[in-house]
């Protein structure tokens, strides 16, 4: 865990309902709590992943028609938002509702999305968690980043959903994207002027999953290792990738998928080994967020006592004669007053 929190300021919490909650009424909740205080504690900013899925529910479901799968899934939004506030407030609300309909295997989620229809509810699950916290801060997060995302989010968003960011997977298994490709990528879905957020990114660094695969989850081989050639790329390709994404101005949060290798589908798409031992991708990150993308500097007062600070958003801390303050400098705002103790 001290590696993981030497690098990132931001993380996600895992709430798959079919685990959370694997028999009715039987929940999670404590653990999870105590999961999010002992990061709240260290300064880490939160995101539940995901409050409405049709992947990872729960079989219980299935023996309920679908006005009350509807209720149970409403009443578990209600649930995790109301207990987990003030700790986690930042969620993907839905997740992969583009294929959610027609998923090939039979569940709760998919069975009210076919009856409701996509855009119904996607705003039933984002009006929910809204009312239940007005400060929650809402994603719509998917990986099919066709066209049909895009009418997805416009239809979304015409019918009044009150999406706060666009989340955007990038499991890129089968070989790097490119820099044509992100950019792409950030034209179209930036066009709607909301923040992106890259929620699921994943550069392998051992053999590329074969390009006739269509599904990730169908390849799963029985060993997949990383490589000294395969970690040199993963490093050069993810550097280009961040800087990429840490330019662009609706580029709010990037999320590795997964910290340790094996953690996601058997895949080497960590950023250390299975035995946590770093790759040249965690130094290559370091050394980006803690050195070059972090402002240490010295600074004079003038006539008045102000100073004047250009430096990369995020939390400061604040030295004269041993005084410390803490400041957090935010997008918009101009002056700050800083109290020192």
């Amino acid at each position: 865990m001290t590696k993981w929190l030497d690098l990132f300021n931001y993380g996600t919490l895992h709430f798959y309902w079919g685990m959370f909650e694997r028999e009715e009424g039987k929940l999670f909740t404590l653990n999870m709590l105590r999961a999010a205080n002992y990061l709240k504690e260290r300064n880490i900013k939160m995101k539940g992943h995901p409050l409405c899925w049709h992947t990872v529910c729960p079989q219980w479901l299935l023996q309920y028609d679908n006005d009350t799968i509807l209720k149970k899934q409403l009443q578990r939004i209600r649930r995790e938002v109301s207990d987990f506030r003030g700790l986690v407030d930042v969620w993907d609300a839905i997740n992969e509702v583009v294929i959610m309909p027609d998923f090939r295997e039979d569940n709760g989620v998919s069975r009210i999305c076919k009856e409701y229809g996509r855009v119904k509810t996607v705003k039933m699950m984002f009006d929910e968690a809204k009312a239940t916290n007005p400060d929650a801060y809402l994603l719509i997060n998917d990986f099919n980043l066709s066209t049909k995302y895009e009418d997805l989010i416009d239809d979304c968003l015409n019918a009044g959903v009150p999406i706060d960011a666009i989340g955007i997977q990038t499991h890129q298994h089968q070989g790097y994207l490119g820099k044509e490709r992100i950019q792409e990528i950030l034209d179209r879905f930036g066009k709607f002027g909301l923040p992106l957020h890259f929620t699921e990114n994943t550069i392998i660094s051992g053999d590329l999953m074969p390009k006739e695969i269509v599904d990730l989850n169908d390849y799963q081989p029985k060993s997949w290792p990383s490589t000294q050639e395969g970690e040199e790329r993963q490093a050069r390709e993810l550097e280009e990738m961040y800087r990429i994404l840490f330019e662009h101005p609706q580029v709010e949060a990037i999320t590795a998928w997964d910290f340790a290798d094996g953690a996601w589908l058997g895949a080497p798409s960590g950023i250390v080994h299975k035995d946590f031992s770093e790759k040249p991708v965690y130094h290559m990150l370091k050394k980006l967020i803690k050195e070059e993308w972090t402002t240490n500097v010295t600074l004079k007062t003038d006539e008045n006592g102000w100073i004047t600070l250009d430096g990369y958003r995020g939390e400061y801390e604040l030295n004269v004669s041993n005084h410390i303050g803490k400041y957090q400098l935010k997008k918009g705002v101009k002056d700050a007053i800083v109290q020192l103790i």
